[in-house]
C-alpha cells in the first residue's frame, strides 16, 4: 500500500510551490532558465504572430523548466539511494540531462523558426 494521504488541492498546490521555492534556492540552472523565460516573455507578447506560435512559443520556454524539474528529480532520488558512483547511477543522471537537453534544442528550433518567419531574416 502506498503511503499517500487523501488528495487536497490546496495541500498539493502547497507541495508544488514549496518544490519551486526549493528549485529556486538549491539549482542553478533552474534559476538561469526561468531567467531566460522571465526575460524571453515579454517577446511572446508583443511579437507579431499568430497565437498557434505564441503557445507553441510558450510551450517550448516552459517545456526547459519542466525538463529541469524532472532532471532535478531524478538526481535528487538518484542521490537518496547511493552517493557512491555506481554506473547505473550515473546513467540515470545523464538521461535525466539528455531530457533538458532536448527541450532546450526544441525550444531553439521553434523561437527560431518562428523568428525568422516573422521578421523574414532568410
Amino acid at each position: 500500500m502506498r503511503n499517500q494521504p487523501k488528495y487536497n488541492f490546496f495541500k498539493n498546490t502547497a507541495y508544488a510551490l514549496n518544490g519551486l521555492k526549493d528549485m529556486v534556492k538549491s539549482e542553478t540552472s533552474f534559476k538561469i532558465e526561468l531567467l531566460v523565460c522571465i526575460a524571453l516573455l515579454p517577446i511572446i507578447i508583443f511579437i507579431d504572430t499568430s497565437l498557434t506560435n505564441k503557445l507553441l512559443m510558450f510551450i517550448t520556454l516552459f517545456g526547459m523548466l519542466i525538463a529541469e524539474a524532472i532532471n532535478s528529480a531524478i538526481e535528487r532520488t538518484v542521490d537518496l539511494v547511493t552517493l557512491e558512483y555506481h554506473e547505473m547511477a550515473g546513467k540515470a543522471k545523464d538521461a535525466g540531462s539528455a531530457i533538458v537537453f532536448l527541450s532546450i534544442c526544441v525550444f531553439v528550433i521553434t523561437w527560431l523558426s518562428i523568428l525568422i518567419n516573422v521578421f523574414k531574416i532568410l
